[in-house]
């Protein structure tokens, strides 16, 4: 189906610009994408490499990374995108749980590893999850899966060849891959990819390549809410926020700033990418990810011998999900029973649906901190600690108590100009006017930096082993 969609648009919008650098010359038309294309299949037929090999991808240079990853999956081989900033050690990770079969070199080089045939018949992507939250797993998403999401990305933004992208987000992750590169290849649009996000000439950069739609994070919107221009560039239609929830105080102040709607989603890998989304034009709920989109998504609660009961609205319980984007099992390293018989994945994500069919997610369900048999969900705190002036950046994880099992403990990012000290008391007399004593954080740690993932989610694992260290 990828491959449809590029022999189509190189047929129908040949000319068109597909991918641009952001702070670059660099451009690659739909018809220069089947030129890549085309030079990729002899290239790895020569090698033999047949359809449905896993080839891995490590470059540098974000252009060349999309071009690259986009064009074997037009080939028809499975792409195993690498973080090129990655250490040896977890390169090694995931080439020893995806086992591709070659890697590629420079614009069309290619170094064959070993022989044999690929886990899929025809294109797809090979991710491995960064074993943050558990085992690490291998992830298999095929043709059909990825262009499922990417349509359903297109459809509920309602992006159209009109539309003009901006993307800086890491293209080995499935957020960049899924709702940038495909979701606009989908539409016919255009996309231009940066190396990394910089506050640094970023609004004069946006302006000057008439971006129509932003493909962010809730750690750019924070930062770009805190220095906003003195007029928002024009024809900005919607900011996407994606990779973890958003705190509301963010959103509130960039929308205030910019006057530009903020749009929130929920995604994973396991389901390549999007699963619910606030709409574009239409109710969006402050705190919410929205509705569902193009997956079905139910809040449960199960039982110790694994009874299924659907909750009511608003009732807290797991989220689940199933839908034509949704792996049915783990390519390898999957817990057994996570996913059902008849196809509904556990997130692990705890939340709940309102009576308009929103979700409202509340936490992890291995983040939930068991005071002495409370259940205590970090996001209510964290949301009362963003809040609060002088504060960039907030996270609660639990804390070995011998008395009660678990305390709450909040990190805290100061904003430039407060002393830890003065923060800190200020935090307290906000959390003790505002919360129950049982939900008040027993320690506060000032930091000067946050354990940060690759698409800027904090690290709560390593959180909560740093608390035990301290």
């Amino acid at each position: 189906m990828i491959r449809d969609w590029i022999d189509t648009a190189a047929r129908d919008r040949g000319g068109a610009v597909y991918l641009a650098e952001a702070r670059g010359e660099r451009t690659l038309t739909y018809e220069g994408l089947l030129d890549a294309v085309v030079t990729w299949e002899r290239r790895l037929d020569d090698a033999g490499l047949p359809p449905g090999a896993p080839v891995a991808v490590r470059a540098g240079d974000p252009f060349d990374y999309a071009v690259t990853l986009v064009a074997l999956l037009g080939a028809g081989r499975v792409v195993v995108p690498l973080d090129p900033e990655a250490p040896p050690a977890d390169v090694a990770r995931v080439l020893d749980i995806a086992r591709p079969l070659a890697v590629t070199e420079g614009s069309f080089g290619i170094r064959v590893l070993r022989k044999g045939r690929g886990p899929a018949a025809g294109a797809g992507i090979y991710l491995c999850t960064s074993g943050t939250t558990g085992t690490p797993k291998g992830i298999l998403l095929r043709d059909q899966q990825l262009a499922h999401v990417a349509a359903s990305v297109a459809f509920h933004h309602d992006i159209s060849p009109n539309d003009r992208g901006y993307c800086s987000l890491p293209l080995f992750h499935v957020n960049a891959e899924v709702v940038g590169l495909l979701a606009t290849l989908s539409a016919g649009a255009y996309l231009a990819v940066d190396r990394k996000f910089s506050r640094r000439g970023f609004w004069e950069m946006i302006e000057d390549a008439r971006i129509t739609w932003i493909n962010a994070v809730p750690a750019i919107i924070s930062i770009l809410a805190m220095d906003p221009p003195s007029a928002a560039p024009a024809g900005i239609r919607f900011v996407r926020s994606a990779s973890a929830p958003l705190p509301r105080a963010a959103l509130e102040q960039f929308e205030a700033a910019f006057g530009i709607p903020v749009v929130e989603t929920y995604g994973m890998t396991e389901a390549a990418s999007m699963i619910t989304a606030n709409p574009v034009d239409g109710l969006r709920k402050p705190g919410s990810a929205g509705r569902p989109a193009g997956t079905e998504v139910r809040v449960v609660t199960v039982s110790e011998v694994g009874a299924v009961t659907p909750c009511a609205p608003s009732e807290i319980g797991r989220v689940q999900i199933r839908g034509a984007g949704v792996i049915t099992s783990y390519a390898s390293g999957g817990r057994p029973g996570v996913i059902s018989p008849d196809g509904w994945l556990d997130t692990s994500d705890l939340g709940y649906l309102d009576p308009d069919g929103y979700l409202f997610l509340v936490g992890r369900s291995d983040d939930v901190i068991n005071r002495g048999g409370e259940k205590i969900y970090p996001r209510e705190i964290e949301e009362l600690l963003l809040a609060q002036p002088g504060v960039r950046s907030a996270a609660v994880v639990g804390a070995l108590d011998d008395v009660l099992g678990e305390r709450p403990v909040a990190w805290v990012l100061p904003a430039e100009g407060w002393a830890p000290a003065v923060l800190e008391a200020a935090l307290r007399d906000a959390c003790a006017a505002s919360l129950p004593r049982p939900k008040r954080p027993a320690t506060f740690f000032v930091v000067d930096q946050m354990p940060l993932g690759p698409t800027g989610k904090i690290a709560r694992r390593r959180l909560k082993d740093m608390a035990v260290s301290r």
